[in-house]
């Protein structure tokens, strides 16, 4: 049977790959929509305020909406997981573990995904004590203990954050010293409510269902601690889901995918958007405007190559 071949392949079905199939749709482009999930890394996210029209709604909400409005417009969805992107010749391959797919053109919406803490029964707290976002979730903290996990600026920003909500708020870090700049770790140091836990390193979760309290250990010592705690943001950094692409399209030191503002790569008829890119502000209200800006002008380029083909076949 001969494979059919979409104008459009969507790989990744988080807010920018959902938006850009909605878009997609709505342009009357062929379109697939390939992803492992629905979400994205927001899923893990206990509550989300940030999104106009949602006052709050949490991750796992948030990723069955995107799976609803995607059944009911009706556009092609693979529940699968992409193995092996090529090129040959003007389409490009899509090789997944339990299919192969044709397309004229790539929009790549992988997101990325936070670094883990690398301990036992880690995911079972995920969105039930462990969080990632504190621009989400600081405000869950308020009259409660927390606790934050690195030393950069992404972890004292998130610090900076439950100032308004937690009564106490312990920092851990492997290292003897904060990353960050200066000026951030001036202010977290100078707050009365933070307290700092130089070299050691968190080694157990405990709770029934929510996370309640967590084990840790200096590294110097082996001195191991227990503190009970409302929950933990890990921000000991993140990493594109970019593994796929090495030599496909142009990378960033930190691996990112390097697109201009309209989502474009180096590898033409192959787009980009989210928090996979070297864009900055990752956020879940920018990878949906990525999404669609990118499809509109995927758009663009279909109508002209349309346009182009007809002009030939009338001559």
């Amino acid at each position: 049977m001969e494979q059919k071949l979409y104008e459009l392949i969507i790989l990744g079905a988080g807010p920018a790959g959902v938006a850009g199939a909605i878009y997609a749709h709505r342009k009357n482009i062929d379109t697939l929509l390939i992803g492992e999930s629905f979400g994205g890394q927001a899923t893990v996210a206990a509550k989300i305020a940030n999104i106009p029209g949602h006052i709050g709604i949490s991750g796992m909400q948030m990723a069955q909406a995107f799976e609803s409005h995607i059944k009911n417009v009706g556009v092609a969805f693979a529940n699968d997981k992409v193995e092996k992107i090529e090129k040959q010749g003007n389409i490009f391959q899509v090789k997944t573990i339990n299919n192969s797919y044709q397309a004229k053109n790539i929009l790549l919406a992988f997101g990325r995904k936070y670094k883990d803490l690398g301990i036992p029964n880690e995911e079972k707290y995920k969105g039930r004590g462990l969080f990632y976002c504190s621009t989400c979730d600081a405000a869950l903290f308020k009259d409660k203990v927390g606790v934050v996990v690195g030393a950069g600026n992404t972890a004292l920003n998130s610090v900076i954050d439950l100032f308004p909500f937690a009564s106490k708020i312990y920092v851990i870090t492997r290292g003897d010293a904060m990353r960050a700049d200066v000026v951030l770790q001036e202010e977290v140091k100078k707050n009365p409510k933070v307290e700092i836990i130089y070299n050691s390193q968190i080694t157990e979760l405990e709770g029934e269902v929510m996370l309640n309290a967590i084990k840790y250990k200096n590294l110097q010592t082996n001195e191991e601690k227990r503190l009970e705690t409302f929950g933990v943001f890990v921000n000991i950094g993140m990493k594109p889901n970019s593994e796929l692409l090495e030599g496909l399209v142009g990378l960033n030191e930190s691996k990112e995918i390097i697109t201009d503002f309209l989502g474009r790569t180096s590898q033409k008829g192959i787009w980009a958007a989210g928090d996979v890119t070297s864009l900055p502000h990752k956020q879940i209200s920018i990878a949906i405007g990525d999404g669609i800006r990118a499809v509109l002008d995927i758009y663009s380029e279909i109508r002209k190559a349309n346009y182009k083909e007809a002009v030939t076949d009338a001559i």
